[in-house]
């Protein structure tokens, strides 16, 4: 199972690594860094040299095959997108990267598994819903992991789990650019004890 994936979007090259100290010291197993920071390739570089032995780093936002084989270089292991482009899911496994296609209905959902993904970011969350996912779920083969991105939060957090997510992922509940390392240590803690609360 994924597990939480904290989205560091805006984060910069100067503070990403403390930032990424704080959210795996609190028990984060995944970090994206969307494509749409600043000097996004570098802020990879850097989670994946500091902390890649205990923790999958991944891009977000990637929207082609040139920017999957960057990120790879890069040192990302996962490829994070809103869309899903057979193209990129494609490069992605080729790559040896596990890719998150984005997906709104159940036909974007089966043609990202057409394509070869097995973990499928619901996007936007609030769009699909609880209820959505639930009924995705009962159609969608059991060994494909859901991961609501998109409006969770601590709040929510434990229902999404107990509906069956797999993981979600966590952007401005977590972390807003310009953020200390301090203040997302303090949110990380208590997104992964209300994560592991729900997971039993």
């Amino acid at each position: 199972m994924t597990g939480l994936i904290a989205i560091l979007r805006g984060v910069t090259p100067a503070e990403v690594v403390g930032v990424g100290r704080a959210l795996v010291d609190a028990g984060f197993p995944a970090i994206e860094v969307p494509l749409n920071s600043p000097e996004p390739f570098e802020s990879v570089r850097l989670l994946a040299d500091a902390f890649g032995e205990w923790c999958a780093i991944g891009a977000g936002t990637v929207l082609s095959t040139e920017d999957v084989g960057r990120a790879r270089a890069a040192g990302a292991r996962m490829i994070v997108a809103p869309n899903c482009d057979p193209a990129v899911i494609s490069a992605a496994l080729a790559e040896g990267m596990t890719p998150y296609p984005g997906v709104a209905t159940p036909t974007e959902a089966f043609a990202a598994l057409a394509a070869g993904a097995r973990h499928l970011k619901l996007f936007p969350a609030d769009a699909v819903g609880i209820g959505g996912m639930k009924a995705w779920r009962a159609v969608l083969p059991c060994e494909v992991e859901l991961l609501p991105v998109g409006g969770i939060d601590q709040t929510n957090l434990a229902a999404w789990a107990a509906a069956g997510a797999a993981g979600a992922g966590l952007g401005s509940c977590l972390y807003r650019t310009g953020d200390s390392a301090d203040a997302v240590a303090v949110r990380a803690r208590e997104l992964c004890r209300v994560w592991q609360q729900a997971n039993g």
